[in-house]
């Protein structure tokens, strides 16, 4: 029997957010440090994934897993990685050790403690942000609809925990306020995400009794599921097949978040801690997006094309209106917050372009935004803590205070604003290259958000950083050795994979064009027209 590394990779968190939990409720330094060093652990477990995943490989899945659970009803534990999961892994276990060093203090007690200032369990804190990794890992390398479907859902657990007990301390509201808006923001989250999640489970209902019905057993296996369909063993009715592809897209959607299913999302990254903001855009919302491409492309090829034209169009509303909110806003955190439902537009937009470079370039911009997003709020949650206000009119002139947060600030709010060189553009190019090859309008109106990306990014930098100095940041400290060890490495692998993506795109693409030669698609071809008398030569 082979090494279990898909399972071992998600259950050295589970594991650490076991030990970090059990550590005595005084030595809040032994819980943080035992959290880093399980996150550590399991980013050697992703790169170890990385290093045996091989590109050129034959069959759709690697290093795969699978086991009976519960026989009676087809589920099966089934585990395997394509180049788009195992990418999304090591994404994951990437920045979740930058989250712990980032949060480093955000579960400290308040001093002076008062009656009105609650207790925050540091072991908690940390324990549940491992407790997200290891779902969202598991998520990633789940090919059984039924396992997808437990740890989709069972992820909202503890992100409820750390946004409704875990809020940002930012501003001059009382405890009592504050806690009133971080129970609102976590409650909707849930509710939004439990909504999406129990349409889903009907759909997952019935594509069990679907596949009982024509092959004789019941079966959650997406590989088996796949296959029977391309041997004409398994066939779904039109009606049947778009009911279900719509139950799982509407969760995904959610998840995502697409328009008009977003609205929990600003609420949430605005009141959590900016770590926490991470976890829910930079990796829990990834696993929406990816989950288009594994279940509703693969499973439902005939629906998905069907529902291309108004799943565009949502994309397109989600680019515009994420980037005309995010121009409008002045608390900080909503600003990046309705940037990332824009950027989730394009990233959604290019998966149902249909193209290889449309697809290629959405899964791409999935690796990219989720660095690019990480470092933008992680340096905004130290310019935050340092002054006490989420409010851009609260800043001015911090460049000249701290010029080393100001820089990675402005180069984090480039990629953003995907300015060539950084690695954002890339991925955001091939989207609108391959969308435009198909929909040549919707391309167009996609390039709108580019130029508002811009406007907001810029009057951003513009109002913070630069200007007179305000006297409430005159003492302000810049980046400390701590802080510089998270942002650093993000804002170089930025620089690298804007230069040289390759690394990251030889491993993508062969899943994209599996993935499309799934759906039964094929890239558009140029329109190439010859006169007369070049034709007669």
């Amino acid at each position: 029997m082979s090494f279990p590394l898909l399972t071992v990779t998600a259950a050295v968190p589970a594991a650490g957010a076991l030990a970090t939990a059990a550590v005595p409720a005084a030595r809040r330094a032994a819980a943080k440090w035992t959290a880093l060093v399980f996150s550590l652990a399991t980013l050697v477990l992703a790169g170890v994934q990385l290093a045996r995943f091989d590109p050129d490989a034959a069959g759709p899945f690697q290093l795969t897993e699978s086991h009976a659970w519960i026989s009676d009803f087809g589920v099966r534990y089934e585990l395997g990685v394509d180049g788009i999961g195992v990418v999304l892994v090591a994404l994951t276990a990437l920045l979740v050790p930058f989250v712990v060093l980032a949060g480093w203090h955000d579960a400290d007690p308040l001093e002076p403690a008062t009656p009105s200032r609650r207790w925050r369990p540091t072991q908690g804190f940390f324990a549940l942000i491992l407790m997200v990794e290891a779902m969202v890992v598991i998520s990633f390398e789940a090919t059984d609809v039924f396992v997808f479907y437990v740890f989709f859902e069972a992820m909202l657990i503890p992100m409820y925990f750390l946004i409704g007990g875990f809020g940002d301390r930012a501003g001059e509201r009382t405890e009592d306020e504050a806690a009133a808006q971080r129970s609102y923001a976590a409650v909707k989250f849930l509710l939004y995400n439990l909504a999406g999640g129990l349409v889903m489970l009907a759909a997952v209902v019935g594509l069990y009794a679907v596949t009982a019905d024509q092959l004789g057993h019941g079966t959650f296996s997406l590989t088996e599921i796949v296959q029977a369909r391309g041997s004409g063993r398994l066939h779904f009715a039109t009606v049947t097949e778009r009911a279900l592809f719509l139950g799982f897209f509407f969760a995904f959607a959610v998840k995502a978040p697409l328009w008009p299913v977003h609205t929990w999302l600003p609420n949430a990254m605005g009141e959590a801690t900016a770590p926490v903001a991470v976890l829910i855009t930079a990796v829990v919302d990834k696993v929406g997006t990816f989950a288009m491409l594994r279940f509703c492309l693969q499973l439902f090829p005939g629906a998905s094309t069907w529902a291309t034209p108004v799943i565009v169009v949502l994309a397109l509303i989600s680019i515009l209106y994420g980037a005309l909110l995010a121009v409008g806003q002045r608390d900080i955190k909503r600003l990046i917050a309705y940037a990332s439902i824009s950027h989730f537009g394009f990233i959604i937009l290019g998966i149902f372009a249909m193209t290889t470079q449309g697809q290629g370039g959405a899964t791409l911009y999935m690796v990219n935004h989720g660095i690019s997003t990480a470092a933008l709020m992680l340096v905004a949650g130290f310019l935050i803590s340092r002054r006490g206000s989420r409010l851009i009119a609260d800043y001015g002139g911090v460049q000249k205070v701290a010029p080393v947060l100001a820089g990675t600030f402005l180069v984090a709010g480039l990629a953003t604003l995907s300015l060539p060189g950084l690695a954002p553009f890339v991925s955001e190019f091939l989207v609108l290259v391959g969308t435009f090859s198909r929909y040549p309008v919707a391309g167009a109106v996609a390039t709108v958000g580019i130029v508002l990306a811009a406007l907001y990014v810029l009057v951003l930098y513009q109002r913070t950083m630069t200007g007179p100095v305000e006297e409430s940041v005159r003492a302000m400290p810049d980046l400390r050795v701590r802080e510089l060890a998270v942002v650093a490495p993000l804002i170089a692998l930025l620089l690298f994979l804007g230069v040289y993506p390759k690394p990251v795109t030889r491993i993508l693409d062969p899943a994209v064009e599996h993935t499309m030669s799934q759906v039964h698609r094929t890239d558009p071809q140029p329109d190439v027209r010859v006169s007369n008398a070049e034709g007669a030569k």
